[in-house]
């Protein structure tokens, strides 16, 4: 399918959707002020009607969804039976049907476990990415687009992050959290939609911003997602996914045991962290990067992005034993280049711990 938004002028469109539009960091500004719209095709849509369905995903997640009003959104996790995430999405419900927005790389396995859940259930799963497309941006940004209304309700999910939803549990000690004046939100369109939004940023009618401005404010966030924080270790206690995605006392599911485990009586084996990089952002370390105290490798980073106002930041996966005043390098393609930790998950989270509450400064409010 050919992607709508190359004939957009400055367009810089691969295989993951638009990247940018010629200026990430004037994207991103645009994009956190509400300025202007991100397409997410690395981001697509299941579709679950049935009467079942609300009760059925309850008893198949972390989230508790058997009472979700119509247009809120909420989100969920798929776990092992020892507590791994395996899938992740966000949810919304238009009183008919579940809609589930997914990291497009995890959509088909998503998919192919929930069809084999079904049994005898009143529940039919589709991807519905034929019919629909995904556009964010500030719930603001996007009352200039027509969301899908396909049962009455617009189909828009506001990210709860980093909010502490019914049942969940925050572990970051900081405050304020970096992330919380984030307004974001995403909206099913359709098709024929996401083609008059192309036409309109072709015309200079509407501003965009790729995906690179739109991962830069999620890391800054610190908002964890499956396509790139997620291995086939990760517990939700590691990311603070506790506080959106988890509900600490609903019924049985897959994986609860280690959830409930690891929360109330130790603390989960690595936890995240974030990086102020130092340098000039010219080369980012990739996906999987070693983070180093001395010579010894402790980790791994997960996210890396250049923030308009922050500079080169990245979110990584330590051991739980690293200090937290630990000075640690992560490797780049042009040497190892020092990383400033902020933490994101203590070193002994789970419900007995005593965080006391830091006041974050970020860099730039630091340096002035």
């Amino acid at each position: 399918m050919a992607d709508p938004f190359a004939s957009v002028p400055g367009a810089v469109v691969d295989d993951a959707g638009l990247q940018h539009v010629g200026s990430p960091l004037i994207e991103q500004r645009r994009l956190a002020a509400g300025a202007a719209l991100a397409p997410r095709a690395d981001r697509a849509v299941i579709a679950v009607p049935g009467e079942d369905r609300l009760s059925w995903l309850d008893s198949l997640s972390s989230q508790a969804l058997t009472r979700l009003a119509p247009g809120i959104g909420t989100e969920l996790l798929i776990l092992d039976p020892h507590g791994h995430v395996e899938h992740a999405a966000s949810v919304v419900d238009d009183g008919e049907t579940a809609w589930l927005i997914a990291d497009r790389a995890d959509v088909a396995g998503l998919y192919d476990w929930l069809r084999k859940m079904r049994f005898r259930l009143r529940v039919d799963p589709r991807i519905a990415d034929d019919e629909y497309a995904v556009i964010g941006g500030t719930a603001a940004a996007l009352e200039r687009i027509s969301p899908a209304t396909p049962a009455g309700v617009p189909l828009v999910w506001r990210d709860p992050w980093p909010a502490v939803t019914p049942g969940g549990h925050a572990y970051a000690p900081v405050d304020p959290h970096p992330g919380a004046d984030r307004d974001w939100a995403e909206a099913i369109v359709t098709r024929g939609e996401e083609q008059r939004i192309a036409d309109a940023a072709a015309r200079g009618e509407l501003e965009l911003a790729g995906l690179v401005a739109t991962e830069a404010l999620r890391v800054a966030a610190w908002r964890p997602r499956w396509t790139t924080d997620v291995d086939e270790r990760a517990l939700p206690h590691e990311l603070d996914w506790l506080r959106t995605a988890v509900h600490l006392d609903k019924g049985c599911y897959r994986g609860q045991e280690t959830i409930a485990k690891v929360h109330n009586l130790g603390h989960p084996p690595r936890r995240l962290v974030a990086l102020q990089l130092d340098g000039s952002g010219s080369v980012l370390p990739e996906h999987g990067a070693a983070v180093r105290l001395g010579d010894d490798a402790v980790g791994i980073v997960t996210s890396a992005a250049l923030h308009y106002e922050e500079g080169p930041i990245a979110l990584a996966v330590v051991r739980r034993t690293t200090p937290v005043d630990a000075a640690l390098t992560v490797d780049t393609a042009d040497g190892p280049v020092a990383a400033a930790q902020e933490v994101v998950v203590p070193p002994d989270a789970g419900a007995t711990a005593n965080v006391p509450r830091i006041t974050r400064l970020s860099r730039r409010a630091a340096a002035q």
